[in-house]
């Protein structure tokens, strides 16, 4: 929840200027008050635009609720659904996500399936079983052939906003964890399906972390806030 019509539109020139070069796939997930104003912003450029959420439901009785057809209006190309905070703060169940991709996927926009542990549920052991559980209700309403539509993130709830970060094996194992539950599911597209780490990315280790062979990129918070380092993270993609 930031920004402004000023501070927008100062970041998203700053990040279309230095991206002229860029070699890998972008988008921005926007707050839905500046769809309007970003989808302008971005026309004629590489950059994408996504929501940061869409509701399970298609139109009705859902006051505040933004519904995938209104996205469409706007050309968004990806909605982010079960971010943790969503999870924590709203009481998402693995169910209502499953239910927010799939509609996404029906209406041809990508879902970014964000799962993740607590720290609480890491040091009792458990980080595969609750990232296996999250994306197990995802996968339990998609058909197989959809499953290559949508691009994962791994954002361990213990290193966002705190300045940690999983180390970069740390990650590589949930990571490769996370494509073998793709792959019982649909082995040719699990190899194809984005896989993105979401714990404090930052200019000083993504390079490092997008080194690991199933981390494909990031789901980039406060360092996107920062044109500058989020082009210096753009650039450790390449």
């Amino acid at each position: 929840m930031n920004g402004s019509l000023v501070a927008n539109a100062a970041l998203l020139a700053e990040i279309k200027a230095g991206l002229a070069a860029a070699a890998c796939d972008i988008a921005v997930c926007v707050p839905a008050p500046y769809f309007a104003q970003c989808q302008a912003e971005l026309a004629g450029s590489a950059i994408a635009l996504g929501a940061q959420d869409v509701s399970e439901h298609a139109a009705g009785a859902y006051t505040g609720e933004v519904a995938v057809s209104m996205l469409q209006d706007f050309a968004c190309q990806y909605a982010i659904v079960g971010h943790s905070e969503r999870r924590a703060y709203h009481a998402e169940s693995d169910e209502a996500v499953a239910q927010k991709a799939l509609r996404a996927l029906q209406a041809g926009v990508t879902p970014i399936v964000c799962v993740g542990e607590t720290l609480a549920e890491r040091e009792a052991g458990r980080t595969e079983a609750v990232v296996g559980r999250q994306l197990a209700a995802v996968l339990g309403v998609l058909d197989a052939a959809d499953l290559a539509k949508i691009v994962v993130a791994y954002e361990p709830v213990w290193a966002i906003g705190t300045g940690k970060t999983a180390t970069p094996q740390m990650a590589q194992d949930v990571h490769l964890a996370l494509r073998a539950k793709l792959a019982e599911k649909n082995p040719a597209a699990a190899a194809e399906v984005k896989i993105l780490y979401g714990g404090s990315m930052k200019p000083d280790n993504a390079v490092e972390l997008l080194a690991m062979p199933d981390i494909d990129g990031g789901l980039i918070g406060g360092a996107a806030l920062k044109a500058v380092d989020f082009l210096a993270i753009a650039a450790a993609a390449r």
